[in-house]
């Protein structure tokens, strides 16, 4: 979950992705969101199976409970994903007022995941050193100590990309803007010689035109910020 969690939030940061299609850096994030679920649930299976085979309690911890909730949270979060950002069904409107929440709620999932690392990692550590304990700090406690840093580092440098504007995928401007027939790319409208020219008409045409942009603009903002 770390790492290919941390993949997918990024994916849309990366300034080297942003000449590639909208719709192929939707299906690249929603697969390395699929393949950290993936894994996340062959290993808590594996950990249950573990437990059960040496009669170790199972969901006593801190470290279970966060897991846990994170597992639970983050398959929600790749439900409503793909029902609402990646399949074409869900009207505009709502992907636009679901997005901040579809955002924040995948970087809190990311923060929860590092606390499970941190506390999983100090858990193993207090069970394992016996002779030296924890507390003596050994080798093995010093590395580990190190590595949980690491983590820590990590997570914020990738909540830190997320967060900023400047690394955000730029709004892809359309090709072809609908507008009235005889309108220019810019919105203007050009002369017509089938018209008595008269400026109603013109104003008629570029308030057409300027919403037919706005329109199209608001719905490509919609479909590309994110990360699931």
């Amino acid at each position: 979950l770390v790492s290919v969690l941390s993949s997918a939030i990024i994916v849309y940061r990366l300034p080297w992705t942003w000449k590639c299609s909208k719709l192929l850096m939707k299906f690249i994030h929603a697969g390395l969101n699929t393949i950290a679920m993936i894994l996340a649930i062959v290993s808590m299976v594996a950990v249950f199976e573990y437990h059960n085979a040496r009669n170790i309690p199972n969901m006593y911890s801190l470290h279970s409970w966060i897991g846990l909730t994170a597992v639970i949270f983050y398959s929600l979060q790749l439900f409503l994903g793909f029902a609402i950002f990646l399949l074409p069904f869900a009207p505009v409107p709502l992907r636009a007022a679901l997005m901040p929440i579809h955002v924040y709620s995948g970087l809190t999932i990311f923060a929860t995941v590092i606390a499970t690392a941190l506390t999983g990692i100090t858990e193993k550590l207090m069970f394992s050193l016996k002779n030296p304990s924890y507390s003596e700090s050994p080798p093995e406690a010093t590395f580990v100590n190190c590595l949980g840093l690491l983590l820590v580092i990590f997570g914020v440098l990738i909540l830190w990309m997320a967060s900023r504007a400047h690394w955000k995928r730029p709004p892809e401007q359309n090709a072809k803007v609908l507008r009235p027939i005889g309108g220019t790319p810019d919105g203007t409208e050009a002369e017509s010689t089938m018209t008595d020219g008269s400026n109603a008409d013109k104003s008629d045409l570029r308030i057409s035109s300027e919403a037919a942009r706005k329109q199209n603009l608001k719905l490509d903002e919609a479909g590309q910020r994110s990360t699931m």
